[in-house]
């Protein structure tokens, strides 16, 4: 009686049997998976958004995911580039979008026109916004020499693409006082179609790549609260558009 009940408290100490076993299965396992590593081609890109994939699928982040079904071959997230700090748009890019963008940005620089000129993208192109002082005068659509000029210079960065560039008009929420324009509107689109004809006419850009939109008031990327925001809100827009405007035109408002 006295052995069988110490055979039993000794077969109760330590881990199960199945353990041992189990734990060098999964060791055995490791070591397969960091042999077939050590001899693969790892993209780092892929392997950078499948971990990016897993993450949001395990923690319940938002976002498209591989394990959805998206392709993370074309797909990188905005947030994980930091020269991108003033984009507001936190979907997903193309990788050639991104191209783009650093491509146009690179240009500016070294052309020197930071101080006129600001980029900016989303998920359907790039774009180049234009300070509007530079370009008219205040209730004007006809273009100054300070702007004439400085389209001259951006003419090299639209023949750098073939892709379809939408001009877009905008101006602040003051209503206009000259007749020829009752309203922003006329205003805003006035301008986009001045700065579309001079680029087709002057600068010889092929016009079936250009289009004109005017937003007047209407799509501010700043409150019209003080002048300094009156001031970011009158701008015109060159985007640079990735997809064909006519596949989604819901993509060029913003």
């Amino acid at each position: 009686m006295s052995r069988r009940r110490k055979r039993t408290e000794e077969s109760s100490g330590g881990s199960p049997g199945w353990m041992t076993t189990f734990s060098d299965m999964m060791s055995l396992l490791l070591t397969f998976f960091i042999l077939l590593y050590s001899m693969s081609n790892v993209d780092a890109e892929k392997f950078k958004n499948i971990a990016i994939s897993l993450q949001r699928s395990l923690i319940g982040g938002g976002g498209p995911s591989i394990l959805d079904g998206e392709d993370s071959n074309d797909m990188l997230p905005i947030e994980e580039t930091p020269d991108l700090k003033d984009n507001q748009n936190k979907d997903f890019v193309s990788v050639e979008i991104l191209d783009m963008y650093k491509k146009v940005s690179t240009y500016i620089e070294e052309n020197k026109l930071e101080a006129n000129v600001s980029v900016n993208m989303n998920t359907h192109g790039v774009l180049v916004n234009i300070n509007e002082a530079i370009l008219f005068d205040s209730g004007s659509a006809k273009l100054k020499d300070s702007g004439i000029e400085l389209l001259k210079r951006l003419e090299g960065l639209i023949n750098d693409f073939e892709n379809d560039i939408v001009i877009e008009g905008h101006t602040d929420n003051v209503p206009i006082n000259v007749d020829i324009y009752p309203t922003n509107w006329e205003l805003s689109t006035a301008r986009a179609v001045t700065v579309v004809r001079y680029l087709c006419e002057t600068e010889k850009i092929d016009p079936s790549r250009l289009s004109a939109r005017g937003y007047g008031e209407y799509s501010p990327i700043a409150p019209n609260d003080t002048a300094e925001n009156r001031a970011l809100n009158r701008r015109v827009n060159m985007f640079i558009v990735f997809e064909k405007v006519g596949e989604n035109l819901d993509g060029l408002k913003r």
